[in-house]
């Protein structure tokens, strides 16, 4: 059972109330966590700009925080999803009353924008990269224009004079080390080392990719699981009650069948939890 689903049962009216008390404690936590700073950053064009974004490690350190907080309850560590655009800092825990089960599911879910570090480097490694694309796709369009003339005249070279055209060439589309000798000297006589040129191409980029710079973006408010799983940026705190029967877990009992002790526990354990959130 979700805690704040209808009901007409007076017990779990009062979990509701219980439920959205420790949501208005967990809003603002989050939404002073989450408070936008400026910062510089480089876009594609290499204009430099100001980009708001918050620290995310702030979050983790809270969700930490509480965990360790929660002396008796069973934990799960905090964890964060890899996704590139939109990103999850999230931990579930739970403790058992008899045989009843509360869970909670605390998370945030952020988008990941990504710009380059204002770093002259940036666009040294754009201006090179331009050159080197220019340069290979010049050299390749020759090449590819004039590729039956330049290996014909190679093999003449190499002293294949008398032959059958459709025989060698199948000769050399078959043989890698016959064919690779001739893109060799092709590539020696055109002036450009393709492979130099394609390495250089390769370290740039990841030169590049070490100068990205992330920033975050979210909103505070809460959100519910579908628009959890749908994508939206926000907040979520969730409490779940359950009864064990046979070992599974069941959402749909009789609250009316609680003890007054057991019903008493849960509320205790949920005012830990508030004070936990609160701290």
């Amino acid at each position: 059972m979700r805690l704040g689903s209808r009901s007409s049962n007076e017990f779990i009216q009062i979990l509701n109330e219980k439920n959205k008390s420790i949501q208005k404690s967990y809003l603002p936590k989050m939404t002073d966590l989450t408070k936008m700073i400026d910062v510089k950053v480089m876009m594609g064009d290499s204009t430099i700009t100001d980009q708001k974004t918050f620290d995310p490690k702030q979050v983790s350190d809270y969700f930490q925080k509480i965990n360790t907080s929660l002396k008796e309850w069973t934990i799960q560590d905090v964890s964060i999803t890899n996704n590139q655009d939109v990103r999850r800092i999230f931990t579930k825990f739970e403790i058992a009353e008899e045989s009843y089960l509360i869970s909670g599911h605390l998370s945030l879910q952020f988008h990941v924008l990504l710009y380059y570090k204002p770093d002259q480097r940036v666009m040294d490694c754009q201006k090179e990269l331009a050159e080197i694309i220019d340069l290979t796709k010049t050299e390749q369009t020759q090449l590819s224009d004039n590729s039956d003339q330049l290996v014909l005249k190679k093999l003449k070279e190499m002293g294949y004079t008398d032959f059958d055209h459709q025989k060698l060439f199948e000769v050399f589309y078959e043989n890698d080390e016959f064919r690779e000798k001739i893109f060799a000297e092709i590539q020696k006589d055109a002036g450009v080392d393709f492979q130099e040129l394609s390495e250089k191409k390769t370290k740039l980029i990841a030169e590049l990719d070490s100068l990205l710079v992330e920033t975050y973006q979210t909103s505070p408010v809460l959100i519910d699981d579908p628009r959890l799983v749908s994508g939206e940026e926000g907040c979520l705190l969730s409490l779940d009650l359950e009864f064990i029967k046979n070992g599974n877990r069941e959402g749909v009992f009789d609250p009316r069948k609680m003890s007054d002790t057991v019903k008493e526990n849960i509320l205790k354990k949920l005012s830990e939890l508030e004070t936990v959130i609160l701290s």
